[in-house]
Parts: structure tokens; C-alpha cells; sequence
């Protein structure tokens, strides 16, 4: 019975002292002006209760709170904001003290030279840098041609393999994709080596920034100094040769000709952006298209015909051009509708540079502004029938010049790669469909947030088309 109430009255403190840290953190951010809202545990805030429930912590905050609110997730205090015409104006006024400002462990991991990490006159040099690396000029020469290459190697054989896991296929796509086209010349060991780090790094990008052994924040930052490492090499051996390279690290460790000199740190910043950005949008835009198509015949039938038409014109060997990938309207609306419907990128996320005051409350300098884009995704007033698969309604009204079109990001930090981005989904689209017909073999549930994902991969038989 004594240790009864021995328990009984160690359960009483623990739930008192509870209580007493969320009012006492409560308390710390009722500054009188903000947004409603709650704000969690001390020093970890709502971020477990975001990460878990996702859209779900989301809209349940709206329904209490309104569309924008305070909350304190993935490290710091920010506000969310979840409407779409006030969205647009926060992404389209940096100048005003709204810069790009993402979780603490993304820019410990990504870099402080990284584009999103910085604004002014650096952000228009490391922007500028990139923008030179992907102009219609260097991806019609140079990028098209290697990534052409890759597709038609790495889709090789498919149709021989039992069951394809095509989360995983996607997801080494898109990484070996953007490798290839930063450093062409890497050998087998050196590409696996690469492959490894970079994994590690993207978990730990989304993690709460606690430098302990064991969590995924310290292997991401051992992963990053690990690829910093590769990287100081490659450029030193590439330096020591004399050669000309003509891939993206050839252009930017280049002297001569260069509008856009970066220091080594900010090379390999760049590289690592480079690599990261792509990444997760076009493995997943690539598998969730595979999937919707897959569950909407006549789609696949329309895009089908679209890319047949392009290789009836073109020797079997010829490669796509950029005016190929121009050519794929339906091709592009369905990676629009893929990335509206899957919402690949759930939103984007602003810092406060100094007090301002927007939609009628104060935000102190210093927080965080997370432009949640996902809802307006599905939003009646703007998508007709919005959980439907309709590729046809990008064709139809055009939606991509809309103001509420904020799937790539909008104003300054508008996505640079966006072209890169979908020439590299169209090619793999392209040989794909070309080449095979596809039926599901299982492990077809997926996760949506915090990325989409299948956890028990998503398995298809490939059968030759």
C-alpha cells in the first residue's frame, strides 16, 4: 500500500511539474499583439506533435486558432500562416524583413553559404551562380545530353527483375542524376561513397537540432563534413590536372570567364544545394506519378501518346532536346498535378529580420514564418473537384500563371532549378513509358507527411511495353 502511494504521489509531481512547464512556456510567448496559438514543451515546442499528426496538427490548429497562428516547431517560435493571398505576399516581400529563414539544423547541415540560407547581395551571387550553371544554353548543350544518357542506362533491364522498388529506383534516379551532372568523371566507389553521406544528411535536415551521439542532427553534420571532405579533394585533384571539365563543378571552380567567382566553401555549399534541392522533389514527383498514372488509364494513355509521338520522330538512338521537353505539355501538367496532389513540398519558411506587424499582429524579430502551402492545395475555391487526379485542368485554365501557383516557391526565392527539375522528371517519364507497362505488387500505403514516402516501399512488375 506505502508503495502504492509512493507512485501514486511521484505521478502527481511529474504531471504538476508538466503542467507548470507548458503554462510557464505558454506564458513566455503571450507577448500581447501575437496570433494565437499554442506553443508546446520548452526548447522542443510542438515539433513532436507536428511531425507525428502532420496535416493533421495543421488543421486542427486552424479550426481552434484560424489560418494563422503561433506555434514552436522544428526549433524555433513561428507563426503559420495558411492563407493563400497573404501566403503570396510574405514570399513576395523579402525586401520588407521577410528573408528566407529554415529550421536551425538544415542550415547547420546544408550550409551558411547554401542559396536559401542567404539574402542581399549574396543570395544574387550564389543565384546567379546557379542560374548560369542550368541557363537554356547549358542545359541544351550539356546537362540534356548527360542526363538522357543516364536515363537510358539506368532503365535498362527493369523488365528482367522480379519486382521493381520504385521508391527506392526513383530515389538513387534523382541523386545519381544530380551527381552526375556536378562531377561526370567519379568512379563506382567514389559515387557509393557519396551516395552514403548524402543520405544521412537529408534525415538529418529534418531533426531537432540536438548535437548528441545517436541522433540524426549529429550524423547529419558528420555526414556534411564527410561529403566536404570528397568535395575539397575533387577540386584539389581537379585543380592539380590542368583539365577542363564541362560539368556544373568544372564550371564553377573555372577562372576564366566566370561572372559568378565562388569561394571553395561556397562551391561546395552550392554543390550540396544542388544536390539536396532536387533530390526529394523529383524521386517523388517521379514515383507519385508513376502511381497516379498507374490508377488513371486515361492519363497514361494521353501521356503515352504524347511521348510515343516524340520518338516516331527521332532515330532510336537520338537524344531528347530541350525542345523535346517543351513539346511535353501533358507531361507537365501531370507533374504539376502529381506535385499539387502528393504535395511534395508541404511549404516554405520566412524569418523576421526585425518587429513587423502583418495581418494585424506583431511578430518580434526573429521568428519564423512557415508559408504552409499544403492546404491550399486541395482548396475548393481554387482546384474544382481538388483530391481528384486532373492533369487536364492545367491545360485547360492555365493554372501555372495563377497567383495562388506556389508549388515551386514564389518571388525571390522562386525554385531555380524548376526547369532542371522537370526536364529530369520528363526524361525519366519519357523512357519509362517508352519502354515499359507497369502492374503494383504490393506495399502500395503511403506516408504523406513529413515527406511522402512508402515505409514498405512501393513494388511494381515491369513488363516490356
Amino acid at each position: 500500500m506505502g508503495i502504492i502511494m509512493v507512485i501514486l504521489g511521484l505521478l502527481l509531481i511529474i504531471v504538476c511539474i508538466c503542467s507548470a512547464l507548458l503554462r510557464w512556456n505558454q506564458m513566455r510567448y503571450s507577448k500581447k499583439g501575437l496570433p494565437p496559438g499554442t506553443m508546446g514543451w520548452p526548447v522542443f515546442g510542438e515539433t513532436t506533435e507536428f511531425l507525428k499528426q502532420g496535416p493533421d496538427f495543421m488543421k486542427n490548429q486552424r479550426l481552434r486558432y484560424g489560418s494563422f497562428f503561433k506555434s514552436h516547431i522544428l526549433g524555433c517560435p513561428t507563426i503559420v500562416s495558411m492563407d493563400a493571398e497573404l501566403n503570396r505576399y510574405i514570399l513576395m516581400n523579402e525586401s520588407k524583413g521577410l528573408v528566407a529563414g529554415y529550421p536551425q539544423s538544415m542550415l547547420d547541415i546544408l550550409g551558411t553559404c547554401n542559396i536559401a540560407a542567404v539574402h542581399g547581395p549574396n543570395h544574387r551571387l550564389m543565384r546567379g551562380s546557379l542560374l548560369s550553371l542550368i541557363s537554356p544554353a547549358m542545359m541544351n548543350d550539356h546537362l540534356l545530353p548527360k542526363i538522357d544518357d543516364f536515363m537510358r542506362s539506368y532503365l535498362c533491364g527493369w523488365d528482367e527483375l522480379e519486382t521493381v522498388d520504385i521508391q527506392e529506383k526513383t530515389k538513387h534516379m534523382a541523386f545519381l542524376s544530380s551527381l552526375l551532372q556536378i562531377a561526370e568523371t567519379l568512379t563506382k566507389p567514389e559515387i557509393e561513397e557519396y551516395r552514403t553521406e548524402f543520405f544521412k544528411l537529408v534525415v538529418g535536415t529534418l531533426s531537432v537540432p540536438i548535437d548528441l551521439p545517436g541522433t540524426n542532427y549529429r550524423s547529419g553534420i558528420q555526414a556534411r563534413n564527410n561529403i566536404d571532405r570528397l568535395l575539397t579533394k575533387l577540386m584539389q585533384e581537379r585543380r592539380e590536372s590542368g583539365e577542363t571539365f564541362t560539368d556544373m563543378l568544372g564550371y564553377l571552380i573555372k577562372k576564366e570567364d566566370n561572372r559568378y567567382l565562388l569561394s571553395d566553401k561556397e562551391i561546395r555549399d552550392q554543390v550540396v544545394t544542388i544536390l539536396y534541392s532536387g533530390y526529394e522533389t523529383v524521386s517523388t514527383t517521379a514515383m507519385m506519378a508513376l502511381k497516379y498514372l498507374h490508377d488513371h488509364p486515361k492519363a497514361l494513355e494521353e501521356l503515352r501518346r504524347e511521348h510515343l509521338a516524340i520518338r516516331d520522330r527521332k532515330r532510336p538512338d537520338e537524344p531528347l532536346n530541350l525542345d523535346d521537353i517543351k513539346s511535353m505539355k501533358f507531361t507537365r501538367a501531370v507533374i504539376f498535378e502529381t506535385s499539387r496532389l502528393a504535395t511534395v513540398v508541404n511549404g516554405v519558411l520566412r524569418k523576421t529580420t526585425h518587429d513587423l506587424e502583418l495581418n494585424g499582429y506583431s511578430i518580434p524579430k526573429g521568428w519564423r514564418i512557415y508559408v504552409y502551402t499544403r492546404e491550399i492545395n486541395y482548396d475548393t475555391s481554387l482546384y474544382e473537384d481538388p483530391m481528384i487526379f486532373n492533369p487536364w485542368r492545367w491545360l485547360e485554365k492555365n493554372l501555372e500563371s495563377k497567383s495562388f501557383f506556389l508549388l515551386f516557391g514564389g518571388g525571390a526565392r522562386h525554385c531555380p532549378g524548376k526547369e532542371l527539375g522537370i526536364s529530369e522528371a520528363s526524361s525519366f517519364i519519357h523512357y519509362f513509358v517508352t519502354k515499359y507497362k507497369w502492374e503494383e505488387k504490393g506495399g502500395e500505403k503511403l506516408m504523406v507527411f513529413p515527406r511522402v514516402s512508402a515505409p514498405k516501399g512501393y513494388h511494381l512488375r515491369v513488363l516490356p511495353y
